[in-house]
């Protein structure tokens, strides 16, 4: 007898910097605690933007052939052995990582610093593993989330982003208890879904700081921010002294303009640009909270001594553990309102390349700004 051919579907897949190819694969059927999904909308991140540019992600260089993608969701099409939770049809959100359930990270529910996670779309572990720009692949059922009703596949997309701004509130102790004031370094897509989160949190302030007029405008005329301020463009600092005596004037500058000048509870740094970290520290309240959520300059001089002195916290804030229900409940909710005006601009899985082109930009043939970008399965 002839071996049983295989069905294919279609994928995106990187092979090297700015050479990604639209291929046919062969499509296995899922195995042991695995399900079929159908992709139906991938976001695409910062993270899968170097990898597309650079064929690497700061340390993290591609080795092999590797499917981007890890913000999405999509329709249950099969169920492998021993799944009982999920039935094809279902409407799910895919988290991307996948726990080893067997650390001591694990085990105190931090599965985001798991030493043994593999993250979709990541060249941190070798062989790698294949992301979701692709028209169908297998993900373990235990990190498939269920979809409200009210919840649409390019919301479930949203949850991945919005899973970061989450774990960040979390360990900043934002709560709708005490309602704090905070500020946003940066409205990219993550400065936005910041902004919006400190709102349904029922901050009694939400402002946000950044270098591009035309991203904060769109965050006063869509509700995200109730006051913006944009830094001014200057030359380098020519000496540590001068960048941190610059990031205090600036930053004392932005919080006259907000009349806020002991500065805010909270604050949230979307950028990862150092200037705007050094600023983080001044912008926050005697006795408040940093949150370094922007990945980007890999040593940063801070400073500490300011910190120290008014127990400022900083914190770091690295993916998420334990927050896709919730995610996909706010969303669902209608209390994030607006937060689809983040993305921007859609395409078909076939132009994917296309797509990361235009992310790179920034700007598209008609001059309008990119924030997020979908790109569909089916």
């Amino acid at each position: 007898m002839s071996p049983v051919a295989l069905p294919t579907q279609h994928a995106a897949v990187l092979h090297g910097a700015k050479d990604l190819r639209f291929e046919e694969r062969a499509l296995w059927p899922p195995q042991q605690g695995q399900v079929q999904v159908a992709v139906a909308a991938t976001g695409l991140c910062g993270s899968d933007l170097h990898y597309y540019m650079h064929g690497r992600n700061g340390d993290f260089v591609v080795q092999q052939p590797l499917v981007l993608g890890h913000e999405a969701g999509g329709i249950v099409t099969a169920v492998g052995p021993g799944v009982k939770n999920l039935v094809p049809g279902q409407r799910v959100a895919i988290e991307a990582g996948i726990m080893c359930n067997d650390c001591s990270y694990c085990a105190k529910g931090r599965y985001n610093l798991c030493k043994n996670m593999r993250f979709c779309s990541s060249a941190k572990t070798f062989p790698h593993l294949d992301g979701t720009l692709q028209e169908r692949m297998n993900h373990p059922a235990h990190v498939l989330h269920p979809l409200p009703d009210d919840c649409t596949f390019e919301q479930a997309a949203l949850a991945e982003p919005l899973s970061v701004l989450l774990h960040a509130s979390r360990r900043a102790d934002l709560t709708t208890d005490h309602p704090s004031t905070v500020l946003v370094f940066g409205v990219g897509a993550i400065g936005l879904l910041a902004c919006a989160l400190a709102k349904s949190y029922g901050a009694s302030r939400v402002v946000a700081i950044d270098i591009n007029r035309a991203r904060l405008d769109f965050a006063l005329e869509q509700g995200f921010a109730q006051q913006v301020y944009c830094l001014p463009m200057v030359d380098k600092a020519k000496t540590t002294d001068e960048q941190l005596r610059r990031a205090k004037e600036t930053v004392s500058t932005a919080l006259s303009e907000f009349n806020m000048p002991d500065g805010f509870d909270v604050v949230f740094e979307c950028t990862g640009a150092e200037p705007c970290i050094q600023m983080s520290v001044h912008a926050a309240v005697t006795g408040g909270k940093v949150m370094l959520v922007g990945m980007g300059a890999r040593n940063v001089t801070l400073p500490l001594s300011t910190a120290a002195t008014r127990e400022v916290d900083i914190h770091g804030s690295f993916r998420y553990a334990n927050t896709y229900p919730t995610a996909l409940a706010l969303l669902a909710s209608g209390k994030l309102p607006n937060i689809e005006s983040i993305i921007t601009h859609r395409f078909p899985l076939a132009e994917s390349a296309r797509a990361f082109d235009l992310l790179a930009k920034g700007r598209d043939e008609d001059g309008r700004m990119v924030l997020k970008v979908m790109v569909g399965g089916q």
